[in-house]
Formats: C-alpha cells, structure tokens, sequence
C-alpha cells in the first residue's frame, strides 16, 4: 500500500519532467496563434511571376488551421489587390477551414488590404491594422491602352482574323468601340455586386457608412476605416494577442513550403520572395514588365 501511495505521489514530478521536454505549443494549457502571412498581388502578374493566389496559399492555410492547441488564427495582409476571383477562393478556403475547425480568424493589416486584399480580409472574424493602414477600394477596375494611332504612325498594318463577333472585344490595336465599352462595363458591375454582397455578409451590422460611400472604390487610413466599420479596432499582432490569450502565446509563422524542385528551378512560393536567377535571365522582358505592374499596383494606394 505505501508503494503505491509513493508511486501516485511520484506521478506529478514525472508528468511535469515530461511536459517540460515538450515543445512548448504541445504542453497543455499554452495558447498557440498560428500565424499565416499573405502578402502581395492576387493572381497572375506574368507567367514568370504567378501572385497570390489559392494554390500557393493552401497548403499554408491547412497547417494553420491544423495546429494542436491552436485557439485561433492569425492573418498578416499586405495585398493592393488583384485578381477578384482568386481573392474570393482564398476567402472561401479560409472561411471553410474556419468552420470546419471551429476556429476565430483574427486579421491584422500592414501597409494595405485593398480591393481583393480586402476581400480577403473580410475572411477574419476581426480586422485590425495600423492607424496608417489603408483599406477599402471595394470595386472592379480594368484599363488597356490605344494603339492604333501609334501603329499608324509607324506604318504599321495591323491584320485580324476571328470567327465571332466580339472575338477582338477592347483589341488595344484598334479603335474603342462604345458597345464593347458597354459590354465591359456590365461585367464589371456583376463583379462589383459579388463583392459588396461578400463585405455586407462579412462585415454584417458593423458597417457604418452609406453604400454611396463605402462601395465606390474609395480607399481609407485605418482610423476612417474603423469609423466606417471596415476594421475593428487598431492594434498590431503581438500586442493584440498577448492581450487576449496572455502573455506566454506562442504565434509560430506557417512558412511556404520550398519543394526540392522549386529549389532547383529558382523559385519560391509567391509571396515568399523574388523569382531565382534562372528565371531572371530567362525572361528578363517579362521581369521587367511585371515589376512595372506590380509597382504600377502599389503605386495607386500611395507605397
């Protein structure tokens, strides 16, 4: 009977001893907060350069929401925006991982969640972000150039051939037809609609503004956006956090995969940093296209 009065009495030291060469997001009662950073322009910029899209970011998101002892999820932005249709895959994967896992989303801004980059933001549960965040430019924009004057000038015929009749719909070679013009324009309020519907369900009674202001693409700093009840409240990750679920939360970052193939041909994942050297010299034309791009993207809201 003593034996096994000092054996029950023994337990708690070995348990202790056992938790202590855990790693700390294992041992009980520790709050974890995995943190998932999606940061640059959503979609295609050129085929050298891919975005942001739901591809890159999937695997990342499901580690995330995988995470023992996790007692939410924390989402850095920093997107201009880009692609609307990868901005609401990504938005839908997070929101269905969230359910699924029965986990807050937490979303902290840095220098700017616009237009896509908003939409995604909206997957949180709360939005926070820095007094000189910027955030908004709900709406649909698409631009190309005319060129028709310059290849007459250099005398240059320009030969065309389709089967159907808007096939060349916006062709920059040739004259703006008003009707095609018109027919862009309906596409783009479709899309317009898709994304208000998708704040006003996210963002619910929090909205405080008219939809003659909140939805005409205008963007914000983060205290008129909070007033506007883009965003809940201003505060970085680490304050906000350690305020919620005390000061020992672990936050560890869920970091791209780098595949050996990935290694060998350059690349890493968007987001993660800049395309290697062998793409570089192979497509220099279109690295210095899409740098123009990119920086023509977050040009617009000031960075």
């Amino acid at each position: 009977m003593s034996e096994q009065i000092s054996d029950r009495a023994a337990r708690p030291g070995l348990v202790e001893r056992v938790q202590g060469v855990l790693p700390a997001r294992f041992r009980p009662g520790v709050a974890v907060v995995p943190v998932v950073r999606l940061s640059g322009v959503i979609g295609a910029v050129t085929p050298l350069r891919p975005g942001m899209t739901l591809a890159g970011v999937a695997k990342m998101l499901e580690r995330a929401f995988g995470t023992k002892n996790a007692k939410a999820v924390a989402l850095v932005i920093n997107s201009p925006g880009g692609s609307p249709v990868q901005s609401r895959q990504i938005y839908l994967r997070i929101r269905q991982l969230a359910s699924e896992k029965k986990l807050p989303v937490l979303v902290f801004v840095e220098d700017v969640a616009a237009s896509g980059g908003y939409m995604i933001a909206c997957a949180g549960d709360e939005i926070y972000c820095d007094p000189s965040s910027i955030l908004g430019s709900i709406g649909v924009v698409g631009g190309s150039f005319g060129l028709e004057g310059l290849i007459k000038k250099i005398g240059v015929e320009r030969r065309l051939y389709t089967a159907g009749s808007h096939k060349a719909m916006l062709d920059p070679f040739l004259p703006e037809n008003p009707d095609d013009v018109a027919r862009l324009k309906a596409i783009q309020r479709e899309i317009h609609a898709i994304f208000i519907a998708l704040v006003k369900q996210s963002r619910g009674g929090r909205l405080k503004g008219a939809d003659d202001v909140l939805f005409t693409g205008e963007y914000w700093a983060g205290e008129s956006a909070i007033n506007l009840g883009l965003a809940d409240g201003v505060g970085d990750l680490r304050s906000t956090l350690r305020a919620r679920y005390g000061e020992k939360v672990l936050t560890p970052v869920i970091a791209p995969a780098a595949g050996m193939l990935a290694g060998l041909l350059g690349r890493r994942a968007p987001g993660a940093g800049s395309l290697g050297t062998l793409d570089t010299i192979g497509g220099l034309p279109d690295e210095v296209i899409s740098a123009l791009e990119t920086r023509a993207i977050w040009a617009k809201f000031g960075f």
